[in-house]
């Protein structure tokens, strides 16, 4: 999985989840710079930078503008004391204070900062939400930015999508080339997974990246993760193992986690209910 960078913080990393290598890396950072593209800044409105991964400012459909907003990035990316957290593990409505800069369309940064994780985990999916001090509509009043609108439905497999990263402030253009029913690294397993085509090379530094569709402001997954050295089902070597228990390695190959599911977890009000009969998202 693939980490980001807001401040300039040492973060020590030993994973594919979308994680700089050991402290800030310069080879990583050398890559970045080296493989960038023009940015499009419009595109990076409601992109968020972390202290070690990206994240992207979100509103479900049918949210209210006076809701708390919300930053959606990766589980593996909330800075858990001691590591990841661990398989089954899941955390709901922890408090915590984190600071963030969301990018406005003209790639400014404006700095806030979270409450809590309304939830968290790396079963089944890789993913966390945090909630914010302000409102949506208080963030559009205070920095002019919009949300992006988080898909309500299952990425069908044939999209075609950008990954902006607020850790490298650049933007992978790819494809969905198809599923893995299982992708398997270390000790964790996701569902589901989608499967980048061979050109899609995001590297450390992309996790909690948005997956959004191109053409759009609507984020239709999270980017997480990529087999970095053609290990089988190693940390930062994830697998791919179908219906029969079959195992596929592609090396280089990075994947993403689908996120509609948290519309199934969330009641009338748009809080989040995991008793709801409708919800797949790991439970505590």
């Amino acid at each position: 999985m693939k980490l980001s960078l807001i401040a300039l913080i040492a973060i020590v990393s030993t994973s594919a989840f979308a994680f700089p290598e050991g402290k800030f890396d310069a080879l990583a950072r050398a890559k970045g710079n080296r493989n960038k593209s023009a940015v499009d800044s419009p595109l990076f409105e409601g992109i968020v930078k972390l202290s070690n991964c990206s994240g992207a400012l979100i509103q479900l459909e049918g949210q209210s503008d006076d809701a708390k907003a919300i930053i959606m990035t990766n589980g593996h990316c909330i800075q858990k004391p001691g590591g990841y957290l661990n398989p089954g593990e899941v955390w709901v409505n922890v408090p915590k204070v984190r600071e963030i800069g969301i990018y406005t369309d003209a790639m400014e940064l404006k700095r806030t900062s979270t409450t809590k994780i309304i939830y968290a985990t790396m079963t089944g999916t890789d993913v966390a939400l945090y909630e914010l001090g302000l409102t949506y509509a208080q963030i559009r009043a205070q920095f002019g930015i919009d949300p992006l609108s988080l898909a309500s439905t299952r990425l069908n497999g044939t999209e075609r999508f950008n990954i902006p990263s607020g850790y490298w402030d650049r933007n992978w253009a790819c494809n969905a080339e198809g599923f893995a029913f299982s992708l398997r690294e270390g000790a964790w397993t996701f569902t589901d997974s989608i499967r980048y085509n061979q050109e899609c090379d995001t590297i450390g530094g992309t996790s909690g990246s948005p997956i959004v569709q191109d053409g759009t402001r609507t984020v239709i997954a999270i980017n997480n993760t990529s087999n970095e050295s053609g290990e089988r089902c190693t940390l930062n070597n994830p697998c791919e193992v179908d219906e029969a228990g079959n195992v596929v390695v592609i090396s280089g190959r990075s994947y993403g986690q689908q996120t509609y599911q948290f519309y199934g977890c969330m009641n009338a009000s748009f809080a989040l209910d995991l008793t709801l009969s409708t919800c797949e998202l790991a439970k505590p």
